[in-house]
């Protein structure tokens, strides 16, 4: 708990642009926004280049953050952190802590969050330094613990929780594929969910591979049905918390995904008032 104290202190150090890019009072001026209609980030056509955004992206297990966080990351030009890539980055470089995160890795142990927030401060200060103008996180926080060490390190504007149907879910998951040659991330599945019980009709279609990857798709040994439904399950117990930690301050946007890319994006872009910026959407799509 030292470490991270000193980190909160470091992170003072941050300019005022990257501490609060979008004001308390721009976002408390709205209703809370627990749907996706209630919310309005950003004033219509105001010029993106001259904003910066500090969001993060929760959702459960293959629901889309990494493919949301990353358009909207191209969109508004501001960089997509997901944890996984700064481990492998720190793995891949020469820094000290390089050798700790291997052996962590090697026994097949949890990376603690005191370490994952090591990365992310060290992140986002070399990216203030670059003139970045705020970030994207992608699945962090996902416990009540990350999120209020979280919240002594930067301060977090949005909160996108992206939600979906979990019978949907687990056919996602259950289609996922892995070229073992390119590493490429794919999805056999082709979702077509009929309307009932008052739940809208869900269409998504598959994300299939080019044709030399066609016959070396492997299927991740993790993507059965019990442990999908396992993951779900613990997701859901862990991150209710973080939710309403978020929900509590205003800053949280619960989004239901209504079916694959073509449907879902431009619904996103309208609930994050988005929709008039018509020649970034189309760089980003």
């Amino acid at each position: 708990m030292v470490a991270v104290t000193r980190l909160a202190k470091r992170a003072s150090t941050f300019s005022p642009q990257m501490r609060r890019c979008l004001s308390s009072s721009e976002v408390k001026s709205h209703a809370p926004p627990h749907d996706a209609a209630s919310f309005r980030p950003f004033p219509r056509r105001e010029d993106l280049s001259k904003r910066c955004v500090q969001w993060a992206f929760l959702g459960c297990p293959g629901v889309g953050k990494g493919t949301y966080a990353s358009r909207l990351s191209n969109l508004l030009g501001v960089p997509h952190i997901a944890t996984g890539d700064l481990v492998r980055d720190e793995l891949a470089s020469s820094d000290p802590l390089s050798s700790q995160l291997s052996e962590i890795v090697k026994q097949g142990q949890l990376v603690s969050d005191e370490i994952i927030i090591r990365l992310l401060s060290k992140r986002l200060v070399a990216g203030e330094a670059k003139g970045d103008l705020g970030f994207i996180l992608d699945g962090f926080p996902r416990t009540i613990k990350q999120a209020e060490i979280l919240e002594g390190v930067t301060d977090i504007d949005l909160v996108i929780n992206l939600k979906l149907r979990e019978d949907v879910l687990l056919e996602k998951c259950l289609g996922r594929r892995i070229c073992n040659q390119c590493g490429g991330n794919f999805n056999v599945a082709s979702i077509n969910i009929k309307a009932e019980n008052g739940s809208p009709e869900i269409i998504m279609a598959p994300l299939l591979p080019p044709e030399n990857c066609m016959s070396k798709l492997i299927t991740r040994s993790d993507d059965t049905e019990s442990v999908v439904k396992e993951r779900l399950r613990i997701y859901n117990e862990m991150t209710q918390p973080v939710e309403e930690f978020y929900r509590s301050r205003g800053k949280l946007l619960e989004f239901n995904l209504p079916g694959g890319i073509p449907e879902s994006w431009p619904k996103l872009l309208h609930a994050l008032n988005l929709d008039d910026y018509e020649d970034k959407r189309s760089a980003a799509a």
